[in-house]
C-alpha cells in the first residue's frame, strides 16, 4: 500500500451535509463539496491487510486496495480502471449502497472503517468528468439477440456485459423511463436522477436498445418473445409488496411506500404519467411502518411534502449501538443507523405492532398500536400498552413478498420456490431459453446485489448462447 500509516495518521471523514433547514426545501443531492486532497487522505487510511475481507463483503468483490491505493498516488484513471473492471454502475452504489464492504473492513475491528463508499463514488465522478467513461461499442456481432425484461440495476447490468459480448440486447421496461428502482423508488435526494439518465444514455450509444412502457406479458406475450429472441433474462424485481391485512386497511391514506415513492420521483421529473390524486403528506401526521432504507426514503419525502409530523415505527427491537457478542466482526454489523432523512425531523419508536387502522368517516384517524416483542420465536404482545396513534397518512414500508406471477411468468410457465421466486440453478429457469437475476430470483435486496446478479446471469446466457 501507498502509505504504511496512514490509519494512524488520518481519522475518518466524509462531506458535509447541507443544513436540514436548506435542503429539505428542495428534491436534490445534498452532499457538499469535498477537496480531492481528502479522498486521498481516506484512501491512505486503508491498511496493509493480510486478507483484505473488504473483498468478501462486497457482492461485486471489488478490488478495493487496489483502487485506494491508486487514489492516494493520486492515479485516478488507473483507480476508475481497477473499480470498473468489476462494478458497471460505480456511481450508483457509491451513492446508495450501504457498504457491507465498510462492514468487513479490516480497521473497522477497532476504528471506523475506511470510507470505501465515498471513495468510489469519487472515483466514478472523476471519470465522468475527465472522459474516461467513454462509448464502448462492441468491434464483433455474435449475432445472437437476447431480449431483457426489466431495467432496474440487474437488468442494466447484464444488458451491459451481454452488449459488450457482442449480442444484440433489447431491454423491456414497463414504465415511461428507463432504470427501475433506480428511477421510481429511489427519492432524488438520495440519487439524483441526472446520474442514471447519464448512464442509460450512455449504454443507449453503446448499441443496447430500451423499449420503454412495454409491459411484457400484456402488449408483449411471452410466446412472441420466446419465437423471436435467442434467450431471454428476466429482471423484474420482486414487485408484490408485503401487506398488513388488518382491520381498517382499506381506508383513504393507507398506502403502500412505493406508491407515494413512485409518485414523488414522478412529479419531480415533470412525468405526466402521474395520477390525478397526489399521496400528499402535507400538513398530516405521518406514520411510516417498517424500519428499513424504503421507510426511510418515505420520511425524507415525507418532510419535505411538509408533513406535520413524521413517526417511524419497527416491529423488531431497537438494534444496539454497537455490535451484540453474538454479531462479531467480519459479520454485517446489526447496529442502529440514523439516516439523512431521520436527521431531518423524524421520530422512531420500536418493538410496536400495528393492530388496527382507526377510521372516521372513510379516512384514516389513527393507528391502534401495543408494545411487542418476540419470545422464542413467538410475537407476544402487552395488552396494557394498547394505543392510538394520531395518523392522516400511514406508508406501508414493510419490504416485498416476491415477483409478480400475472402474466410473464404464468405464460413462460416458470417454476417459482417456496417463497415464489422464480427457481433457477446458474441463473437458468424451468425453461431452457429463460433465465432470471435479481430481485425476482434472489428475493428482496441490495441494489450491489442486483448489479452482481446481472453480471453473473449475463455470463451464464452468455455460456448458454455459445453452445
Amino acid at each position: 500500500m501507498g502509505k504504511a500509516t496512514g490509519f494512524i495518521e488520518f481519522e475518518r471523514e466524509l462531506p458535509e451535509n447541507e443544513s436540514v433547514s436548506d435542503r429539505v426545501k428542495k428534491y436534490a443531492e445534498f452532499e457538499k463539496d469535498f477537496p480531492e486532497e481528502k479522498t486521498q487522505n481516506q484512501a491512505a487510511r486503508c491498511m496493509d491487510c493480510g486478507v483484505p475481507f473488504c473483498h468478501s463483503g462486497c457482492p461485486l468483490g471489488n478490488k478495493i486496495p487496489d483502487f485506494n491505493d491508486a487514489v492516494y498516488r493520486n492515479e485516478w484513471e488507473e483507480a476508475y480502471a481497477i473499480l470498473k473492471s468489476t462494478n458497471n454502475f460505480p456511481e450508483f452504489t457509491g451513492r446508495i449502497c450501504p457498504a457491507p464492504c465498510e462492514g468487513s473492513c479490516v480497521l473497522g475491528i477497532n476504528q471506523p472503517p475506511v470510507t470505501i463508499e465515498h471513495i468510489e463514488k469519487s472515483i466514478a465522478e472523476k471519470a465522468f468528468e475527465m472522459g474516461w467513461e467513454t462509448v464502448r461499442k462492441p468491434q464483433d456481432s455474435t449475432g445472437k439477440k437476447i431480449a431483457i425484461v426489466g431495467s432496474g440495476p440487474a437488468g442494466l447490468a447484464a444488458a451491459d456485459m451481454l452488449n459488450q459480448k457482442g449480442h444484440t440486447v433489447t431491454v423491456f421496461e414497463r414504465d415511461e423511463e428507463i432504470g427501475g428502482l433506480l428511477r421510481y423508488g429511489i427519492p432524488d435526494f438520495k440519487l439524483g436522477k441526472n446520474i442514471v439518465k447519464r448512464r442509460v444514455s450512455l449504454l443507449e450509444k453503446e448499441g443496447i436498445s430500451f423499449k420503454k412502457g412495454t409491459n411484457v406479458g400484456v402488449d408483449v406475450k411471452g410466446q412472441d418473445l420466446l419465437s423471436s429472441y435467442d434467450s431471454i433474462l428476466l429482471c423484474g424485481g420482486s414487485t408484490i409488496p408485503r401487506d398488513l391485512p388488518i382491520p381498517g386497511r382499506d381506508a383513504k391514506d393507507v398506502h403502500f411506500a412505493m406508491e407515494f415513492l413512485t409518485q414523488q420521483n414522478r412529479e419531480v421529473s415533470g412525468s405526466k404519467a402521474s395520477p390525478k390524486e397526489k399521496i400528499s403528506a402535507a400538513d398530516k401526521e405521518v406514520v411510516v411502518i417498517g424500519g428499513g432504507d424504503t421507510g426511510s426514503d418515505c420520511v425524507g419525502t415525507s418532510i419535505r411534502q411538509g408533513a406535520k409530523s413524521v413517526l417511524q415505527i419497527e416491529i423488531m427491537d431497537k438494534p444496539p449501538l454497537e455490535r451484540a457478542e453474538l454479531n462479531p466482526w467480519p459479520e454485517w454489523p446489526m447496529i442502529l443507523r440514523t439516516s439523512s432523512s431521520h436527521e431531518e425531523g423524524c421520530e422512531r419508536e420500536w418493538a410496536i405492532l400495528t393492530k388496527e387502522f382507526m377510521v372516521e368517516e372513510g379516512k384514516l384517524a389513527g393507528l391502534k398500536v401495543v408494545n411487542a416483542a418476540f419470545e422464542n420465536g413467538k410475537l407476544i404482545e402487552d395488552k396494557k400498552s394498547e394505543r392510538i396513534i394520531s395518523a392522516q397518512l400511514a406508508l406501508i414500508a414493510a419490504g416485498f413478498v416476491h415477483p409478480q406471477k400475472e402474466g410473464l411468468l404464468e405464460q413462460l410457465e416458470i417454476s417459482l420456490d417456496q417463497r415464489g421466486n422464480v427457481k433457477t440453478q446458474n441463473f437458468q429457469t424451468s425453461h431452457e431459453k429463460v433465465f432470471a437475476a435479481g430481485d425476482m430470483r434472489r428475493g428482496q435486496s441490495l441494489v450491489v446485489w442486483a448489479i452482481a446478479e446481472g453480471r453473473q446471469a449475463a455470463e451464464a446466457v452468455h455460456s448458454y448462447l455459445e453452445k
